[in-house]
């Protein structure tokens, strides 16, 4: 009897993946965007992906569900020298929790960068500044899931903290796969006046928004941006990246980071990386997004 979990990619993926990185010289990948999160949350997330929900529109078959420590294997078996714990409240009250699961599993996973999470509520500015206490070295900010205008009065102290701590903030705010009410770079552009020194990346590139946000970034010089899910035949089916912007990805070269969304991707890992030759954009180009610019902002040794 054939179970799901045969259907994950096996040995020749690992070694494919591997091949990747050392043929470029690397020591192995980072990978600013993964999803490890409580698994009450994760069973849901898969369930709603598995319903091909509004937000998604499409089928969008899970392909690496597998236990928890599996995953955190995989990710190790492919060289992911450090990954994440993406988490994401989509209601009042959740953040905190989410944080604290996070510091656990980021004491038990050493290789994972401590990531936390906020919502705008009253309590919102004293957690996040718990959660920077505590170490935290990455927050995730989902304005799509969680459904708020991120410029409310509520996350004023949030930014201002984050901003002060020069902590990194993957944050998605494009209208890929589905727009938002809030989402846009409109509302980012409105942000990013308020507290120019921001260090945000603008996950999946901004998609389908791709240029507006390359000028966000050329204009902010502590915005970023992640490849997760961008290139990929998967996203370009539906939007492909505009050819006009393709020198625009050279010139960013040193503030565009590699991210996959794994587990959560409707396509083996190694698509993810073939993605980003996609352009011929060269080695250099290469080894900066797959490992080096991350490494130097995280002071991944």
């Amino acid at each position: 009897m054939c179970t799901e979990a045969d259907s994950v990619p096996g040995s020749q993926e690992i070694a494919e993946v591997r091949a990747f990185w050392q043929e470029l010289g690397l020591p192995g990948l980072i990978d600013i965007h993964t999803h490890f999160m409580p698994k009450s949350v994760m069973d849901k997330v898969w369930g709603y992906f598995d319903s091909a929900g509004p937000m998604i529109g499409r089928p969008w078959p899970i392909t690496y569900r597998m236990a928890e420590e599996e995953r955190v294997h995989r990710l190790r078996e492919f060289g992911v020298r450090a990954f994440t714990s993406m988490v994401y409240p989509h209601k009042s009250g959740m953040a905190e929790w989410l944080n604290s699961w996070a510091v656990e599993f980021a004491a038990q996973t050493p290789d994972c960068l401590h990531t936390a999470t906020f919502y705008p509520e009253e309590s919102a500015g004293t957690y996040v500044g718990k959660a920077l206490e505590s170490g935290a070295r990455i927050f995730k900010s989902h304005i799509q899931v969680g459904n708020y205008e991120p410029n409310d009065p509520l996350l004023d102290q949030v930014w201002g903290q984050l901003e002060d701590a020069e902590t990194p903030i993957v944050i998605h705010c494009g209208s890929g796969p589905a727009p938002g009410t809030y989402t846009g770079p409109d509302r980012i552009a409105s942000l990013l006046a308020r507290y120019p020194r921001l260090s945000l990346i603008i996950a999946h590139m901004g998609m389908p928004e791709y240029s507006e946000f390359l000028d966000l970034a050329e204009g902010y010089g502590n915005v970023r941006l992640d490849t997760t899910m961008a290139f990929t035949d998967f996203t370009e089916e539906q939007g492909a990246f505009p050819k006009a912007d393709i020198p625009r990805l050279v010139a960013m070269q040193d503030r565009i980071m590699f991210g996959s969304d794994f587990p959560n991707i409707p396509y083996p890992y190694l698509k993810s990386l073939e993605a980003l030759t996609r352009f011929d954009l060269g080695d250099e180009w290469l080894r900066a997004v797959a490992h080096d610019n991350a490494a130097k902002l995280f002071s991944v040794g």
